[in-house]
């Protein structure tokens, strides 16, 4: 990265993205009150930083050696408080602010009615952002693939009726998006785009949904290591698009004997991800355990990790629930989840404090 001088001028810091523009790269530029930092998009093997450091208004130029640098800690840390992570509007919520933001509602959506109860049921459980599937990407092709798997114009029906839930009960929308040509029809009618689990590393997929202008929550893949996450996350960044939401949902159990949880909720991972980027990270436990008795353990484990959020998948009769019915539960149980996670959250802000403070 590029680190300006306080007082170069808007021209100085043009010519330094002239000169990186010679070299076939692409230069992101981040604003900070104090400075300017430009980050180097592209193959750098070409790139004398000697010069680049001697232009006029450059005060520095540093080397980040993690494979994914416009997400990085360090590349904000530069122009923004050291420490200060990203905070990502959706609607009049803030994701990665001072309070867990709690994302729910149907694995699936089944029909205008069940989206409607479920949404209503949610909001009154103290939910923020609801969520419903569409194009639901399974592991057979023989289970159902969601409405929208049944044609544009039932596709465009259940979108609306997302979008008709949202406006009425005041919540930010979300929904997944399991390929390129659906991401446009998808971004008119929800606030939040979601790539799955499954398409982690689809690095088209990737960069259309970064050129939607809605913010992104990403998920971690079953067998990605973190450093991968972060990595295939930048795919998003260079496409102009920071305000990507990483999503912890579990990694594939590891040994021989009998799997008692769907994944390995990789609790550890959210410290981990908030050290090393300045993104906001949330926990999905629905899809983490797969068991809906393990829910509120896991959801207070996120919460006391440090994750801003979670991810809830809710049904009104759960055993009913034509996708994913393990491991949904009741809005009487989200609510008294999200009650005990706000409490943790309090708890673990205060501690935070007194750390820093020492009183």
């Amino acid at each position: 990265m590029i680190i300006m001088k306080k007082d170069a001028s808007k021209q100085e810091i043009d010519n330094v993205v002239a000169e990186i523009k010679k070299l076939g790269l692409r230069a992101d530029i981040s604003h900070g009150e104090a400075l300017t930092v430009i980050g180097l998009v592209g193959d750098e093997r070409r790139v004398n930083f000697q010069h680049l450091a001697v232009l006029p208004g450059v005060r520095e130029t540093r080397m980040i050696e993690a494979p994914y640098k416009l997400i990085n800690r360090e590349y904000s840390d530069a122009f923004q408080d050291p420490g200060k992570s990203r905070v990502i509007r959706a609607g009049n919520i803030e994701i990665g602010g001072d309070s867990p933001v709690y994302i729910a509602g149907p694995c699936a959506i089944e029909s205008r009615e069940q989206l409607f109860r479920i949404a209503e049921e949610v909001k009154k459980a103290g939910a923020h952002i609801l969520r419903g599937g569409i194009f639901k990407p399974r592991s057979s092709a023989h289970f159902w693939q969601g409405l929208g798997s049944q044609g544009d114009s039932e596709a465009r029906e259940a979108l609306s009726w997302l979008q008709e839930a949202g406006r009425k009960f005041e919540m930010p929308t979300i929904t997944e998006v399991r390929g390129e040509y659906k991401a446009a029809l998808i971004a008119e009618y929800v606030d939040i785009l979601q790539i799955g689990a499954r398409n982690m590393y689809d690095q088209d997929l990737l960069s259309t949904i970064a050129r939607q202008g809605k913010p992104v929550l990403y998920k971690r893949h079953f067998g990605a290591s973190v450093e991968e996450f972060l990595s295939f996350s930048e795919y998003i960044a260079v496409d102009g698009n920071k305000d990507i939401i990483l999503c912890e949902r579990g990694v594939l159990p590891i040994g021989k004997g009998k799997s008692f949880t769907r994944y390995t909720l990789d609790i550890a991972a959210v410290p981990v991800i908030k050290k090393e980027s300045f993104l906001p990270v949330i926990v999905d436990p629905s899809h983490a355990t797969g068991r809906r008795d393990l829910i509120y353990s896991m959801s207070c484990a996120g919460i006391a990790a440090g994750a801003c959020g979670l991810a809830i998948e809710v049904h009104y009769n759960p055993a009913e629930a034509w996708v994913d019915a393990a491991q949904a539960i009741t809005s009487d149980e989200l609510a008294e989840i999200i009650d005990t996670c706000n409490r943790i959250h309090a708890v673990t802000v205060e501690r935070r404090k007194i750390n820093k403070t020492g009183v």
